[in-house]
């Protein structure tokens, strides 16, 4: 069977741009995670370039991925000779120092920033996950999760694989590195691909070959970047930007990119394919960069037309909006700028009317830590005073509308109400500019369980009666799939739906789909 290159059949929208540039790309299908909210999933990255070290570009794009996870941040490079690896727990200026990027020779690697969704808060679940065996040596960055690692895992415990973690990244990497015994590489990566269910973009090195995987939903962002001198893979366009590359397009859903080793160009493989993606409209909501492209669209853009269609949706007249910092700031954007065109009740506004004010009326001090990493209830009600802070001012003797992305609990909400009052609001009304929701995400986010979802068992004007707001409106589901261009069925939704696109234990699915079958074969030794 060929490897699954075509030059003759090249993907449309990529051209060389410079002379070394030439590797044709091809498509080939081969026969066969609010201040009290949900927390970031993980930022993966990977470089090829001509003749420079990969560690510092690595190390820069992770500080653009910073906000996708806080808990560790590791850097696998290679030599052509030999895989060298850095990991440690924390932030990226905590985890490397100018002796540790020294030490990370080769021109290809790949990186990741990490906040446990599956797996120990622990360094043996830290990436990038690396593994020799026979034929290598093998890194992996995984953002996302896995629905059936446990089964894979058992599998591979039965043939005599042994596991350092209870993180499905090593499940994966495992699996990989059998398959490499017995197949090429991109067959090895589909005979994965065809066992694994769930959400991943992966960044991964097999010995100095950086390959970039996303799965056939498309679940989880990861894009590609031309650099001068070579190419990158990344979670997200903004580390592309900070390494001064251009954004050449998304990893396509079921694609398999693989970068050459000289920077010169990437091939790509369309390995799998399937009839609608689920990309996480939450990306957009919240957890992407505003300076990010996601699936074509720029975050900050989608997040202000969001916002108009707040107010179209559930716009009230008061003397002023605000956003709660930062992640409601381009959503109050849009939402003001809609107020300045028409009355809250679709009209539109007389000249003479100047709609509703825009002001920040919330200060957020940056030096505080994220409230929902507070372990007691008590310690986050505690901490959204120390984080934010009204200016009475803005607020003082006057209706107030407030945008937030999301109400996860409902704590950090119902301290910014009670903070507003305080301040000397007249009214206080509440805007999100998403649905609510009402069901945990399996695919990477810790969203917390239906237990602790203040909309898992409320209707919205129980919500705003927990929270003590004067009136409370949320975006509905139609409106986001309109504003992100895309089908409901297009769209992973069960966090505001209850219903998944992926096959999960006791939970509805929105689709038909079912999870792959995994074989518990006899036992035997381990090939790695």
């Amino acid at each position: 069977m060929p490897d699954g290159r075509d030059p003759s059949n090249p993907t449309p929208g990529r051209e060389p741009t410079d002379a070394r540039s030439t590797t044709a790309e091809s498509t080939t299908t081969p026969t066969a995670a609010d201040l009290s909210g949900p927390t970031e999933k993980c930022g993966v990255v990977g470089v090829a370039l001509a003749d420079r070290a990969a560690s510092r570009p690595l190390y820069y794009s992770l500080y653009a991925l910073q906000h996708r996870g806080q808990e560790s941040a590791g850097i696998v490079t290679h030599d052509g000779f030999q895989q060298h690896s850095h990991v440690e727990m924390g932030l990226v200026g905590d985890a490397f120092d100018e002796s540790d990027l020294d030490s990370l020779a080769g021109t290809t690697g790949i990186g990741h920033v990490r906040y446990p969704t599956s797996g120990g808060v622990n360094a043996s679940c830290a990436q990038p996950f690396s593994v020799s065996f026979k034929s290598g040596s093998l890194g992996l960055s995984h953002n996302g999760n896995l629905v059936n690692a446990d089964e894979i895992r058992e599998e591979l415990a039965n043939l005599g694989h042994a596991f350092t973690s209870d993180g499905d990244t090593e499940v994966i990497a495992h699996d990989l590195a059998r398959n490499l015994l017995e197949a090429d590489l991109v067959r090895a990566v589909k005979r994965t691909m065809d066992r694994i269910h769930g959400s991943y973009a992966l960044t991964i090195m097999h010995d100095e070959t950086v390959l970039a995987v996303r799965d056939p939903q498309g679940n989880r962002p990861l894009c590609i970047g031309k650099l001068d001198d070579g190419y990158v893979v990344a979670s997200e366009s903004a580390a592309i930007d900070t390494l001064d590359g251009e954004l050449v397009r998304d990893v396509r859903p079921g694609e398999l990119v693989v970068l050459e080793p000289d920077g010169s160009g990437f091939d790509s493989y369309q390995l799998v394919e399937t009839e609608n993606t689920a990309h996480c409209f939450f990306e957009h909501v919240y957890f992407a960069r505003p300076d990010s492209v996601i699936d074509d669209t720029l975050v900050y853009e989608a997040r202000r037309s969001l916002g108009r269609k707040l107010w179209a949706e559930s716009g009230i007249e008061s003397d002023v909006v605000m956003p709660v910092p930062d992640s409601g700031r381009a959503f109050a954007s849009g939402y003001a700028e809609a107020a300045h065109e028409t009355t809250a009740d679709g009209a539109e506004r007389p000249a003479e009317e100047s709609g509703v004010e825009f002001a920040e009326g919330l200060m957020k001090n940056r030096y505080v830590g994220r409230t929902f990493i507070m372990p007691t209830q008590d310690e986050r009600e505690r901490a959204v005073r120390l984080k934010l802070n009204p200016i009475k001012s803005t607020i003082e003797g006057k209706s107030v509308t407030i945008i937030d992305d999301s109400i996860v609990r409902g704590t950090t909400s119902r301290q910014l109400v009670s903070l507003l009052k305080d301040a000397g609001a007249s009214e206080v009304h509440v805007r999100i500019g998403a649905p609510p929701i009402v069901a945990p995400c399996y695919m990477g986010i810790d969203m917390a369980s239906r237990d602790e979802l203040i909309a898992a068992d409320r209707s919205v004007e129980e919500i705003r009666e927990e929270i003590g707001a004067d009136t409370l409106g949320y975006l509905s589901i139609d409106a986001v799939a309109d504003v992100l261009g895309e089908s409901r069925l297009d769209l992973c939704l069960g966090c505001v739906t209850g219903e998944y696109p992926y096959d999960i234990d006791d939970e509805a699915t929105d689709r038909d789909v079912t999870r792959p079958v995994i074989d518990d074969p006899e036992p035997r030794p381990a090939d790695d």
